[in-house]
């Protein structure tokens, strides 16, 4: 049973400060993440690694060699520090950077070699993602969020639990978080969701839920919850309804 977890970067940094990592926080995850790794994909977002540098360099809008390295080695520096806390706990895990396996199109996924993934599923080994820069056939470059990697892991792993982790307990509406989301519901609840706290290029909690209703709409059910709630990415893993459930009704 393939899992996909997502751990957003403003669990794991201060999205306010550049590179603000939050040590306590990421080892925190890593041992939740230990306590259930089995068959399970980690991506985490860049956080303050990567919206930073991104707005620094006006990406993805205006093309910048060097803003795309800035960026990318600022966002493996985060995952290094993902690495060697799994590592901590006692997880063997890869890492799996998005610019060298995937390419986009118009700011979308169009092609991503996962073999790799798949054989370390297969061995016994975690990979871990996250949020990059990508090369693009259309617009020459582009940013890759956690979430649509995501959306098209899912899919391509036929994953059977799909987890959002955010700072929020779920999809907040006048203040509260709901219960389940359903396509049928977004003109009434989209003007009330929006962009995350602090910097973020790749549109916050309206970015997670329009990758994964494209999910639901292929009869993937995933859940948007609190990873900032101590257990709560232990439950999550299990397959336990907490948060906000996306999802398409037969």
């Amino acid at each position: 049973m393939v899992r996909v977890l997502k751990i957003g970067g403003s669990i794991l940094t201060d999205k306010s400060c550049e590179r603000g990592a939050l040590p306590m926080e990421i080892e925190r995850v890593a041992r939740e993440v230990a306590s259930r790794p089995h068959d399970l994909v980690l991506v985490h977002g860049a956080g303050s690694f990567g919206h930073i540098p991104a707005r620094q360099y006006g990406l993805p809008q205006r093309f910048s060699p060097e803003g795309l390295r800035v960026t990318h080695e600022s966002a493996v520096r985060l995952n290094r520090l993902v690495l060697e806390a799994l590592a901590k706990a006692g997880v063997g895990a890869l890492p799996v950077h998005p610019l060298s396996c995937l390419i986009l199109s118009g700011g979308r996924i169009e092609s991503f070699a996962t073999e790799p993934i798949k054989k370390m599923l297969e061995d016994g080994i975690m990979p871990i993602l996250h949020g990059d820069v990508a090369m693009d056939l259309t617009q020459r470059a582009g940013i890759v969020s956690g979430d649509q990697l995501v959306s098209h892991l899912a899919r391509a792993l036929k994953a059977e639990i799909v987890a959002v982790g955010c700072n929020v307990d779920g999809v907040l509406f006048s203040g509260r978080p709901m219960a389940e989301v359903k396509r049928s519901d977004l003109p009434l609840i989209e003007g009330a969701i929006g962009g995350s706290a602090g910097i973020d290029v790749t549109g916050g909690m309206k970015g997670k839920l329009d990758e994964l209703l494209d999910l639901a709409d292929m009869g993937m059910s995933s859940m948007i919850f609190n990873a900032s709630k101590e257990g709560n990415i232990v439950r999550a893993l299990r397959g336990e309804a907490i948060g906000t459930k996306v999802w398409r009704p037969d």
